[in-house]
């Protein structure tokens, strides 16, 4: 969350610069990539103490010498903390001085700073695929902490299958493509609001798509934040400011059909059920909320009495005449959520209640409020929530699935029986109305899923491509995600993720073209026979059939790299560049010397 809010951040700032966006950019100047044509392999090797999350548990001196003595070894080094930029600055040098053309970092995690270290590799000249790193902290120094012998004869084994893969490989081309300036937002709630708005201000042409025929989504259903604000008047404010913004094209009522292409270049074709309509976008954020579940306990659709959060916020919205009479009122916590068929949190639920139990202390303080709870959720500054609504009198009682609230009729009441931990027996109350705090369920929305090639979870929930790196994107590049579609989240929390979204979806659309191809796979022709079984292992639908050559495609743009087509392909026709069988091979290899 602090990833997210720190790049809803960067958007926020930013939206007021747009019109002098690359004003002040200056282009890095990168040497010409020299070339390696009749060079004998000369590989350098970088060691990192880490500080002491290497250095403290793996041996890094002994583990040096080792590596000095690999064949086509000619350069060995030992840094504090090889990331730094004093560091890559001297690693520059050392590469034009010893003349090195193959670079292994024997560090952390490539996930967090390949990227830095291809940086220099460019920088000093080389082709930046000319890496090979060796992820000595988290697979090595940290599981092994309290055994320094077997972690620094496991960080020989892997400088060594790290040699040995790197003195095979060879420079890979990327190409570019233009950027199509403009984005696709899939959902008209808050969220999908929040994102085309901020899209907008940055100086860029949005298509909004909502299947509803009117904006809002769930927040149109809320009465207030956890802070108090309307939410009524929020929402009504932001559809207006969206529908007049001249760079944002609204379609309700409106579906998508199918989805092509790949970032920068997608081009959607959406429907109204009359007419189809083509878009091409550059992007598209994701922000088609969830729903509220809908109850079969606790007399839910037998009993009027019987209301849930939302049935509840209409009440207090348009101060419904039952509220003022009622003299006793109940919540049910976790209904629909933390059980077998939905075991997460909802995370919203505590605090709906709290600001519930709060309004209707506001309207009568001698109302009598009872909150039958499983645990109390009231993250972070909500806490002074929960304890205002004890020191206005509510009550909690803490109940177990095991023993969970009885409720019965009792005319125009409802009878409610619930154990108290406290009195140690169980307790029967009357009560007016009785609210249910109801689980936040996804719509599972396989199509949509399908149709951008992005992830859910077995809830239905859209997966980012990493939680704490990249939480707003998916592993399909250009597609990011915000709202209730990911998870269960404050409407606060959704406005920030659309922001954060936005944001990230600037780093496509700010340039003029994207770089693509590298480690992707290739199809070697005179191998392929056509079977189709790359075709069906694809996850991104990089692989396509030519019919007239009767073989396989891949487009580099969509290719990942995730090499399943090449593990899957029985001709070995497929090469996954940077990862191919020679090397591979040649790391087993590695592995297996004694």
């Amino acid at each position: 969350q602090s990833v997210m809010e720190a790049s809803a951040a960067a958007c926020a700032a930013t939206k007021k610069l747009a019109a002098a966006r690359h004003q002040l950019t200056r282009a890095p100047a990168i040497p010409v990539e020299r070339s390696l044509l009749r060079q004998t392999v000369r590989i350098g090797v970088f060691l990192c103490h880490c500080g002491i999350n290497i250095g403290g548990v793996v041996r890094v001196p002994e583990v040096a010498a080792y590596v000095q003595t690999l064949p086509e070894v000619a350069y060995v080094e030992e840094n504090l903390f090889t990331c730094s930029q004093d560091t890559q600055e001297k690693i520059t040098r050392v590469i034009d001085e010893q003349k090195l053309n193959r670079i292994v970092i024997g560090a952390c995690s490539p996930r967090t700073h390949e990227g830095l270290f291809q940086e220099t590799l460019m920088n000093a000249g080389l082709n930046k695929f000319l890496l090979e790193m060796a992820n000595i902290r988290n697979h090595d120094a940290w599981v092994h902490a309290d055994d320094p012998d077997a972690a620094t004869d496991k960080a020989k084994k892997l400088l060594r299958m790290a040699v040995a893969k790197a003195a095979l490989l060879h420079p890979l081309v990327q190409s570019e493509l233009p950027v199509n300036p403009c984005g696709l937002v899939v959902g008209g709630g808050v969220a999908g609001l929040t994102a085309a708005l901020s899209l907008a201000r940055q100086g860029y042409p949005v298509h909004l798509v909502e299947k509803a025929q009117i904006l809002g989504g769930q927040a149109r259903n809320l009465y207030r934040t956890a802070n108090g604000e309307p939410v009524a008047a929020y929402v009504k404010d932001l559809i207006r400011t969206v529908d007049r913004h001249d760079r944002i094209t609204v379609h309700t009522g409106t579906h998508i059909q199918k989805v092509e292409g790949f970032v920068g270049n997608f081009r959607t074709r959406i429907s109204d059920g009359n007419r189809e309509t083509t878009i091409d976008h550059g992007v598209a954020v994701l922000a088609t909320g969830a729903q509220a579940y809908q109850p079969t306990t606790f007399l839910y659709g037998d009993h009027p009495a019987v209301v849930t959060h939302l049935e509840m916020d209409a009440l207090l919205r348009n101060a419904d005449p039952r509220l003022g009479q009622a003299e006793g009122v109940a919540f049910i916590q976790c209904v629909g959520s933390r059980d077998s068929e939905r075991p997460y949190c909802s995370k919203v639920c505590c605090t709906h209640t709290l600001t519930s139990a709060l309004a209707l202390k506001e309207l009568d303080a001698g109302k009598q409020v009872i909150v039958l709870y499983r645990d109390i959720r009231a993250t972070g500054t909500r806490e002074r929530l929960y304890q205002e609504a004890r020191a206005q009198g509510v009550l909690f009682f803490p109940y177990s699935p095991e023993q969970p609230p009885q409720v019965v009729a009792k005319g125009d009441r409802i009878s409610l029986t619930f154990a108290d931990p406290i009195l140690d027996r169980r307790v029967c109350v009357d009560i007016d109305l009785l609210c249910l705090a109801t689980a936040i369920v996804s719509h599972k929305d396989q199509d949509l899923a399908r149709l951008f090639k992005v992830p859910m979870d077995q809830d239905g929930w859209l997966l980012e491509a990493h939680q704490k790196l990249r939480p707003v994107e998916f592993a399909t590049d250009g597609v990011y995600l915000c709202g209730l579609a990911h998870y269960p989240k404050p409407l606060e929390e959704s406005i920030a993720q659309a922001q954060a979204a936005v944001s990230r979806a600037m780093t496509i659309l700010a340039r003029d073209a994207i770089r693509v191809g590298g480690q992707v796979a290739q199809v070697n022709p005179l191998l392929c026979s056509g079977c189709l079984g790359c075709i069906d292992v694809c996850s991104f639908g990089a692989v396509s059939y030519e019919v007239s050559a009767k073989k396989a495609a891949i487009n580099a743009a969509l290719c990942k790299g995730c090499g399943a087509c090449s593990a899957a392909c029985p001709s070995e026709a497929i090469a996954l560049m940077g990862f191919d069988t020679r090397q591979i091979y040649a790391q087993i290899e590695g592995a297996l010397v004694a």
